[in-house]
């Protein structure tokens, strides 16, 4: 085998394992609006939601947290400075909402570097049910929010989570942003945890109580700085899994600009790079330009023609991704394969961000994230 058919073998592999994963989660995924499962019981849950500050659509997702078709259920609000103006909203959807538990906790208890766990500490210890969620405030729950969570508990379970699925962007920025999060993040989660490498996402993660209490309670989650990298890792200590509800929550993204894009990615790449090294190494792989790079050095080094070698990587990589959102009823625009294409030029250069230090932002906190040490410096409330 000369170099140019070894080169258009690696690219193909590239495209087919693209596209066997986008195949895997497709037959994992429901299409979102599904039905959850039927379920036996349903016992009281307590949902730990951290706050921080007015976001885009934080009237609405306030509204639908109290809007859950569940027989019991206590919401918990936690911030950490009552001056947040995050507080006024959530007292006036409270008494609007009577019928539903609700309480503001408020306190800035340090356990660690990662802001939004010690945000959620005061919640876990107040919850009052042995079944919890703890939920970003971002995440526009559907009335059947709980029983997708709960539907997706198994024999097995050790957490049950979803990741987050980005809808209703404003501008060009928010469809790049949904081509990272549905079909390119969502897809290769739900892909792992179909064959046995589930790993938890921390905007909906559904725990059993007693059992995290058992091992270490909430502050063993700040054995890492991202909590869901050191549940997942907890979890699989525990000879449990991690799973997945059947269709993810939509977080609503509204405006965007690219350096909020940028930022947000090259801080989540940098989490999987110290927590999970091992398999962050070959997210270089991921995307439209490896398998296409190596297609062009096969045609200058072989008798390949150029325009079929390219149409057959775009084709390969881009129609099943276009495939699957249509599918499963996610976003799909006139920009949603621009978008996708200047995600895929983008990940290089977030890949490699993410070997190198530094300080990132994580909404308003100033955190240096290492391989040994995290370190955190937070903004004010509201800034």
């Amino acid at each position: 085998m000369d170099m140019a058919q070894a080169f258009a073998l690696a690219s193909g592999a590239l495209v087919a394992t693209n596209l066997a994963s986008i195949v895997i989660a497709g037959l994992r995924l429901d299409r979102a609006g599904a039905p959850p499962p039927d379920l036996r019981k349903t016992p009281p849950v307590s949902i730990v939601v951290p706050v921080r500050g007015i976001e885009n659509f934080s009237g609405e997702t306030l509204e639908r947290a109290f809007r859950l078709a569940w027989p019991r259920y206590e919401l918990l609000f936690c911030v950490a400075h009552a001056s947040d103006p995050i507080v006024p909203l959530i007292e006036a959807a409270a008494a609007a909402h009577p019928q539903v538990e609700a309480r503001i906790l408020v306190g800035d208890d340090r356990v660690g570097a990662n802001p939004k766990l010690n945000n959620c500490v005061k919640g876990w210890q107040a919850a009052r049910h042995d079944w919890v969620i703890l939920a970003d405030s971002n995440v526009l729950m559907p009335p059947d929010y709980i029983r997708h969570l709960m539907g997706g508990w198994r024999r097995d379970s050790g957490l049950v989570c979803s990741t987050p699925l980005g809808s209703r962007p404003d501008g060009f920025w928010a469809e790049v942003e949904c081509a990272f999060l549905n079909t390119q993040q969502a897809r290769w989660q739900y892909a792992g945890e179909a064959v046995g490498l589930g790993f938890a996402q921390g905007k909906s993660m559904l725990w059993y109580k007693p059992m995290l209490d058992a091992n270490g309670g909430i502050h063993a989650l700040n054995a890492e700085i991202a909590e869901d990298a050191a549940s997942t890792k907890l979890v699989n200590r525990l000879g449990l899994k991690v799973h997945l509800v059947s269709a993810p929550f939509e977080q609503p993204l509204g405006r965007r600009k690219g350096r909020e894009v940028w930022s947000r990615q090259c801080r989540w790449s940098r989490l999987r790079r110290v927590t999970f090294p091992g398999f962050f190494g070959p997210e270089i792989l991921l995307g439209v330009l490896p398998p296409l790079l190596l297609a062009l050095a096969a045609v200058l080094l072989g008798d390949m023609r150029l325009l079929p070698a390219v149409l057959f990587v775009l084709a390969g990589i881009y129609l099943p991704e276009i495939a699957l959102a249509f599918a499963k009823g996610w976003r799909l625009s006139r920009w949603s394969v621009p978008a996708m294409i200047v995600r895929d030029l983008m990940m290089p250069a977030i890949w490699l961000r993410a070997w190198l230090g530094g300080a990132i932002d994580w909404r308003g906190n100033t955190m240096t994230i290492g391989t040994q040490a995290c370190e955190l410096e937070e903004a004010p409330a509201g800034s």
